[in-house]
C-alpha cells in the first residue's frame, strides 16, 4: 500500500537522537513522520547522572517518554513499526515501512534523517537485560563511570581489547578494575603490561566461561574453575551499529559500521542526514540530541 503524501522528512529511530530532531522539526512546522521500532537503547538506562537538567537523575524510560510527549505536543506524528528498507528516488527517497501489526506501506521523503543508534554485544548472562536495569552490567563508563567509584569493577573483553576502557575506568576514577576475557586467555604484551601496572589493574589470563548475578552483585566464572565476584561488571565485548539502511545507499561508515557525516549530520548521501550513536564518534545523549537539533535546522533550512 502506497502512502501519497511526500513529506519534508522522516525520521527512523524513536530514542533520544530521533526525538530532538522531531521536536525541531515540528517547531518549524515541517511535515513528517518518525518511526519507532521500540528498542531504544536508552530504555535499558537505570538512571542518568550526566544529562543536563536531571540533577537528581533520571531513568532511561521515563526520558524517553518526556521526549516523546514534548514532541508530541507539537504535533510530532510517531508511527510503531520500523523501516524494513531505503532507497533514492527522484529528489527524495522511499521508505518500506511495516508497522506494528503487520501492514506495509511506503513512505516518501525529500530529506530522511537515520537516528537507528547501535545494539550493545551483550555478556553471556542468563536476564542480562535485568541485570543492565540493576546497574549490575553496564556499557559505557562515560555515562555512569562516577557511580564506580569505590566498587570493585570487572571489565569484560576479548583480549585484550577491554583494556582501554579498563584504563579509563581506573585512571578516571581510581575504581578497584579487573580486566576479564571472554573466550580467549588473556596475554598482555609488553606496553600493554606497563599500561596495567601503571594504573593498578588486576588481569586475570585465564578466560571467563560465564557470569552469573548474585545478589547485589555478578560473579565469574573462569575456565578454571575459580570465581570472581565484582561490584559492576562492565561489557567491552562491542556493539552493532544499525547503519545498514544507509550502507545499502552508498553511505559511508568507519570499520565498525558506523556512519561518517559532515558538519550538519549529512551523510555521504544527499539527503541522507544521521545523528546520535549510528553515526562516528562520542555515544552520548547530548551529543546524539545536538546532532539531531543541527540535522532538522539544516534540513528545514534546505525545504
Amino acid at each position: 500500500m502506497e502512502h501519497a503524501e511526500k513529506l519534508d522528512c522522516i525520521v527512523i529511530g524513536g530514542g533520544p537522537a530521533g526525538l530532538a530532531a522531531a521536536l525541531y522539526l515540528a517547531r518549524f512546522n515541517r511535515r513528517f513522520i518518525v518511526i519507532d521500532k521500540g528498542e531504544p537503547r536508552a530504555a535499558l538506562i537505570p538512571e542518568s547522572h550526566n544529562v543536563p537538567f536531571f540533577a537528581q537523575g533520571i531513568g532511561g524510560d521515563e526520558m524517553l517518554r518526556r521526549a516523546r510527549e514534548h514532541a508530541e505536543t507539537y504535533g510530532a506524528r510517531i508511527l510503531s513499526g520500523e523501516a524494513t528498507a531505503l532507497a533514492s528516488e527522484g529528489d527524495g527517497f522511499a521508505v518500506d515501512f511495516r508497522d506494528a501489526n503487520g501492514g506495509e506501506r511506503t513512505l516518501r521523503a525529500r530529506f530522511v534523517l537515520l537516528a537507528s543508534g547501535v545494539v550493545d554485544i551483550p555478556p553471556r548472562l542468563a536476564d542480562v537485560d535485568d541485570a543492565v536495569l540493576a546497574g549490575l552490567v553496564r556499557y559505557c563508563p562515560i555515562c555512569d563511570g562516577y557511580e564506580a567509584k569505590g566498587k570493585r569493577v570487572g571489565v569484560i573483553g576479548r583480549g585484550v581489547c577491554g583494556l582501554g576502557e579498563a584504563k579509563f575506568i581506573a585512571r578516571t576514577w581510581g575504581a578497584d578494575v579487573t580486566l576479564l576475557s571472554l573466550d580467549e586467555p588473556l596475554a598482555p604484551k609488553g606496553g600493554e603490561s606497563n599500561a596495567l601496572a601503571e594504573h593498578d589493574i588486576e588481569f586475570v589470563p585465564v578466560p571467563i566461561r560465564s557470569l552469573a548475578r548474585r545478589g547485589d552483585g555478578i560473579e565469574a566464572l573462569g575456565y578454571d574453575g575459580a570465581v570472581r565476584r565484582f561490584d559492576i561488571v562492565y561489557s567491552a565485548i562491542g556493539c552493532d551499529y544499525r547503519s545498514g539502511l544507509a550502507t545499502a545507499l552508498g553511505a559511508e561508515a568507519d570499520e565498525a559500521g558506523a556512519l561518517k557525516v559532515a558538519a550538519h549530520a549529512e551523510t555521504t548521501v544527499p539527503g541522507l542526514y544521521a545523528a546520535g550513536d549510528v553515526t562516528e564518534g562520542l555515544n552520548q545523549i547530548v551529543v546524539g540530541m545536538g546532532q539531531a537539533a543541527r540535522a532538522a535546522t539544516h534540513i528545514h533550512n534546505r525545504c
